[in-house]
């Protein structure tokens, strides 16, 4: 037979078809298999993902040093370490949690939007129970959003915004949410939608065995502070069986917070307080935030290469310190679990045992359309042994709120948990020291008194910050001009005898330096008195920096406009508008990146403090001394115009506050230097005045004696050494 015919072509396709059959069938067995065994562990959709990679870890590690590791990033490596874990004897089914009756869809939000009730709206979830926003009601994303809010007409929308950065493993977390609860080494996932709202902000779910019968019930209630950016969040599992459980309580904690649009660098950090061990501090009462800090760009790096845990770290451990609050911060803003310090009046200043340690895990997001790793982390509580019909307590306190000095250094329960530390007037990779952060502290003190008492405007406090400044160091600043004027006089008049011992001595440098040196003592000239002219500059430099870091963190300054927003009243002209960011002279319709920075405005202070420092050269610099050579001189002029372009380039995006500073200190300087020229022009400089020239003469006659000294000794032993030297007709017999 044809093996092409109908006939022989009919067993096949009857083939196929069963085949076809049998897989569809098999498909729809395991997805509803499948689901029935998602809803029998607690799962609710995209949070899933996420706590299965912790389930296997936790279920290994009960003890609170344990559990610092229980976040692992790699799922692979949590299943294997799942399928290696025992089991109780009578674990023969999983527990469960559920919501009584049916889970809640939406939940109802706690808080207002109305300032005068509340500092913010909770937006909650059933999925973990916990927070989707956080809606401030009296701060703002955008300046102009601020602008209409200060007269009267806040906007629909605007109100600035704490919520997730982005994705864990593909799904959004709520923040602060219900991770797992560990009964006797066993996982249950309390994430899903297992809760069910009895009251606005107070979620339960409970927790059965395998065989059904009720054995425990979890309850969360997110209370929000009258007049406070403080919230509660009290937790309690309740033992509902016949013996006790050993619980422990699993949450996710801070996570990274999102970042301005304006954000030069990432300034994002976690940042914990916490307290010595009871023999060093039998009170427990002092608070410690030093050493405590990590960047999230360095802790991404940290987790992606295997380290998960956060708190307590290997030195941590070894001191015994105590956790007492542990936060996330981004420019402004800061979200931090802390000890429930003003709850039911208790004082106690330690976090345990509702969190022990924290781990955490690399999670995906966008900044500004370009993809970028955020962190979430996971909170994990002491194990507490709970007797039948007892229950135990997790409360934490919450502070989601501004970064604002006055709030954190007068307010309880932050000045008594020091939660000042959340502050860092730090740029981001910097040590402390050298972005001069103990500076910033006083003149972010010094710029609010001037604002609140002196001239009620943030512009002019800057300038009035310039004054001070400048009257300060106006003593050093004539004495040095005077000086270089000196100088440069003198070296004028010496002119002729330089150029005659280069003549003379054209063939021996060393004897040309010793006569240059010697002619320099005679005549009481001290070519250092040059770099006099500097020094105010110099003592300026750790102002500039500073106040930098101030203009760009401190949250009294944001959205703040100069000049009384006097520029703002003219159409909402943006200029100046905030002086934590640049000034947005013109408002471009596109984007420019340069890489470096993106522009999206043509700003005018850096350009005028361009050709301020123009205008400063013709009066400060000082003109070529005798002693350099042509190639000397140009490098001098290449000095000078680096520093015309590149300063206003670095500072182009920078925050106008600063570009405003360094302009106005600028001009004053020009005043000063015409000033001080006019009273050297009637100086006679044609006398040494070495006595008159103080500290700097002195060290620079002693450094050039000590030279000399120096030189003349390595002449005589090098001469000693070739009378010693055998010769070598001596050496070869």
């Amino acid at each position: 037979m044809n093996s092409n015919s109908p006939a022989s072509r009919k067993p096949s396709v009857f083939n196929i078809r069963r085949f076809l059959l049998t897989a569809a069938l098999v498909s729809v067995v395991a997805g509803i298999a499948g689901i029935i065994i998602t809803g029998r562990n607690g799962g609710s959709g995209p949070v899933a993902a996420p706590v299965a990679d912790v389930k296997a870890p936790v279920a290994a590690s009960t003890t609170a040093t344990q559990s610092a590791g229980s976040t692992p990033v790699a799922a692979a490596s949590a299943a294997s370490t799942a399928a290696q874990a025992p089991k109780p004897a009578n674990d023969e089914l999983p527990w469960v949690a559920a919501a009584p009756g049916s889970p809640t869809e939406k939940a109802t939000p706690v808080g207002s939007l109305d300032p005068k009730v509340a500092q913010f709206q909770l937006d909650l979830t059933a999925r973990g129970a916990g927070i989707s926003e956080i809606i401030f009601s009296g701060l703002w994303r955008t300046a102009s959003d601020a602008a209409s809010a200060r007269t009267g007409h806040a906007p629909a929308e605007g109100q600035y915004v704490l919520s997730a950065p982005g994705k864990l493993q593909g799904f959004t977390v709520p923040l602060l949410s219900a991770r797992v609860l560990d009964v006797d080494g066993r996982q249950i996932r309390i994430d899903g939608n297992v809760w069910r709202e009895t009251a606005p902000g107070t979620f339960v779910t409970e927790i059965s065995d395998g065989t059904g019968a009720l054995q425990l019930r979890a309850t969360r209630h997110w209370v929000v502070e009258t007049g406070s950016y403080d919230l509660r969040c009290e937790q309690r599992v309740e033992n509902l069986s016949a013996t006790p459980h050993s619980i422990r309580w699993i949450q996710f904690g801070p996570t990274n917070l999102t970042r301005d649009q304006n954000d030069s660098v990432d300034p994002r950090r976690f940042q914990s307080g916490y307290l010595m061990s009871k023999e060093r501090d039998p009170g427990q009462q002092t608070v410690i935030v030093h050493d405590a800090t990590i960047d999230q760009s360095k802790l991404v790096t940290q987790v992606e290469g295997g380290n998960v845990s956060v708190w307590p770290n290997d030195h941590q451990k070894q001191e015994r310190y105590g956790l007492s609050w542990f936060g996330a911060t981004n420019r402004y803003f800061a979200l931090a679990v802390h000890a429930p310090y003003s709850a039911a009046g208790s004082t106690s200043k330690t976090i345990a045992p509702a969190i022990a340690s924290i781990a955490a895990q690399v999670g995906d997001g966008i900044h500004n359309g370009t993809p970028e790793k955020v962190i979430f982390t996971t909170c994990s509580s002491d194990a507490v042994t709970v007797a039948p019909g007892a229950s135990a307590s997790f409360d934490i306190g919450v502070f989601a709120g501004p970064l604002e000095r006055s709030l954190l250094t007068g307010m309880q329960p932050y000045a008594a948990l020091n939660m000042q530390g959340l502050i860092l007037y730090l740029m981001s990779g910097c040590c402390s020291f050298c972005t001069f952060s103990w500076l910033a502290d006083f003149l972010v003190w010094f710029l609010a008194f001037l604002h609140n008492y002196v001239v009620f405007d943030w512009g002019l406090a800057i300038i009035a910050l310039v004054v001070v400044v400048r009257g300060l160091l106006h003593p050093l600043t004539r004495r040095s001009q005077i000086s270089m004027q000196r100088v440069t006089k003198q070296m004028a008049s010496i002119k002729p005898e330089i150029d005659l011992l280069q003549k003379r001595y054209k063939e021996d440098p060393k004897r040309l330096q010793e006569e240059t040196i010697r002619l320099y003592r005679e005549k009481g000239v001290n070519p250092l008195g040059c770099a006099g002219g500097m020094v105010p500059t110099f003592l300026q430099m750790p102002i500039w920096i500073a106040l930098y870091a101030v203009l760009y963190f401190a949250f009294e300054l944001r959205q703040q406009p100069a000049f009384f927003g006097v520029f703002q009243k003219m159409g909402g002209w943006p200029f100046l508008s905030d002086l934590s960011a640049q000034d947005h002279f013109i408002s471009l319709p596109f984007e420019v990146n340069l890489y470096i920075a993106k522009v999206t405005s043509i700003n005018l202070i850096p350009i005028l403090m361009g050709v301020v420092f123009f205008i400063q050269q013709k009066y400060m610099s000082p003109p070529p001394t005798a002693t350099q050579t042509p190639e000397q001189e140009q490098q001098q002029k290449m000095m000078k115009w680096m520093m015309v372009i590149l300063f206003p380039v670095m500072l182009y995006t920078a925050p106008s506050g600063l570009t405003l500073y360094i302009a106005t200190s600028t001009l004053i300087g020009i005043y000063e230097s015409k000033r001080v020229k006019a009273e050297v022009a009637k100086m006679d400089f044609s006398k040494p005045n070495t006595a008159k020239n103080g500290w700097l003469q002195k060290a620079y006659s002693s450094a050039m004696k000590r030279a000399q000294d120096v030189q003349q000794k390595a002449q005589k032993r090098s001469q000693a050494n070739v009378t010693k030297a055998p010769s070598k007709k001596f050496r070869d017999k």
